[in-house]
């Protein structure tokens, strides 16, 4: 297979930037984006509470082999889905997701024709990789949706800070104007796909759950070829590649770690072994999220110091941060000059909640172009911090009552209920706006 990442995978080697190609091991590594710089807007209250029970915390975070190696993969995607896309390109884009979809259902020697791109990406899928264990796999999912909701909150409005202020994701959502454009398809996109990774079955080649992920896997390489080719290498210089295979590996350290790490700095501890099977879970679904092997943490430890590294050199605020936040407000309020302001008001609580959560830093950076900038945030940040730790204090009573085990496992018997009401809420709200399912196929038509 090409070496060549997928956005310049044709053109000859002369053309393309130095740093565009998939690594091999015995590589030098490569440094780092210029964007990718440590920022101390990152090095939050929240932050520095979650991780200093475990690691050293410190402005500039200490390099090991795997936040190297994080930093090198910046550059690069996803080899295995970004040959397949480029494949599709040639077979045409609606012949492509025919065979994609009927490899999926019923395995890759059903395809006829089926392009080598394809067949490698299925061979990869139907074999998991030599460090997955089953037991542990279920045991870390069971253990992640046991995580409060204070602790879910903070992983989701994490996650939105580095969608809308961390300087690669950030540009890349802002670009392809799935949040501006459509909204509603993208919420509801998001809350499945959160959910449907709690439900039993993630790591069963043949469940409903294994396939959206996989769609989901499909739909990032469309979006990377598309980015590529309206950025150029000018942008690709900067920032390194557009939803790199580093960026999908951080993120599902920070879904899997942030809930565990928030309950245990609030008093609700967690045993080192079960946060490796919460590392665990997460590490295979980054696997099947097409994360280079080298790069998955194969425990806790590692997975912690790849998180604070990674946070704290998010960048960021970007242009697009201001775009696509005031283009949001402008979806929610209203045109009413003085409702408009009423509205502003009125969202104060939710905003210090998000405060608590996350860092006034960030929210501040977050809502800086957008009419909630100047909000005041007491004293309802404080009143969410007593909330949540009320919310941990009562988790943390009920783990002590007797059958904890047999409650950990009721919980987690159909997925995260806390999602799934989610999903059923924004299902609801989309469907007023046309939008119904989640074929993951909105980036079909992006590139050809």
């Amino acid at each position: 297979m090409s070496m060549l990442n997928s956005g310049t995978a044709a053109r000859p080697a002369a053309d393309r930037h130095p740093h565009d190609y998939y690594y091999r091991e015995g590589m030098p590594l490569r440094p780092p984006p210029e964007t990718a710089a440590v920022s101390p807007l990152w090095l939050t209250r929240p932050h520095i509470e979650q991780f200093s029970p475990w690691i050293p915390v410190r402005a500039a975070p200490v390099q090991t082999p795997l936040t190297r190696l994080f930093d090198d993969h910046r550059w690069q995607g996803d080899e295995l889905m970004d040959a397949v896309v480029l494949a599709f390109t040639r077979t045409g884009t609606a012949r492509g997701r025919e065979m994609f979809d009927r490899a999926l259902d019923h395995g890759i020697d059903a395809v006829e024709g089926a392009p080598p791109a394809l067949v490698d990406l299925f061979h990869h899928l139907d074999e998991p990789p030599e460090w997955f264990d089953a037991d542990r796999w279920e045991r870390g999912r069971r253990l992640w949706i046991n995580a409060s909701l204070s602790g879910k909150l903070t992983m989701m409005l994490s996650d939105a800070m580095g969608t809308f202020v961390g300087a690669e994701v950030s540009s890349a959502t802002g670009q392809t104007r799935r949040f501006l454009a459509d909204f509603r398809r993208r919420e509801l996109e998001t809350v499945t796909w959160f959910y449907n990774v709690t439900r039993p079955g993630g790591a069963d080649r043949h469940s409903a759950v294994f396939k959206s992920i996989v769609r989901v896997r499909l739909m990032h390489a469309q979006a990377r070829l598309a980015l590529r080719r309206i950025w150029g290498d000018e942008h690709f210089a900067r920032h390194g590649n557009p939803i790199s295979n580093a960026m999908t590996m951080g993120a599902a350290v920070t879904f899997g770690l942030l809930p565990p790490l928030f309950d245990h700095a609030r008093g609700r501890r967690i045993a080192r072994a079960d946060l490796d099977s919460v590392m665990l879970y997460w590490a295979c679904i980054a696997h099947l999220m097409g994360v280079a092997d080298e790069l998955v943490p194969r425990d806790a430890a590692d997975g912690l110091r790849m998180a604070h590294h990674m946070i704290l050199t998010a960048g960021g605020p970007t242009e697009w941060t201001d775009i696509t936040v005031r283009a949001a407000c402008d979806h929610v309020l209203s045109r009413n000059p003085v409702l408009r302001r009423l509205q502003v008001q009125a969202s104060a609580p939710v905003v210090g909640l998000v405060s608590a959560l996350t860092g006034e830093p960030l929210v501040r950076a977050l809502l800086r172009a957008s009419p909630l900038a100047t909000l005041r945030l007491q004293p309802w940040q404080g009143i969410a911090q007593r909330l949540v730790h009320l919310n941990v204090a009562v988790r943390r009573a009920g783990d002590r009552l007797p059958n904890a085990e047999r409650r950990l496992e009721a919980r987690a018997r159909g997925g995260d209920a806390w999602q799934r009401r989610g999903v059923a809420m924004v299902s609801k709200l989309a469907a007023r706006s046309g939008v119904s399912g989640t074929p993951y196929d909105h980036h079909d038509t992006s590139v050809g």
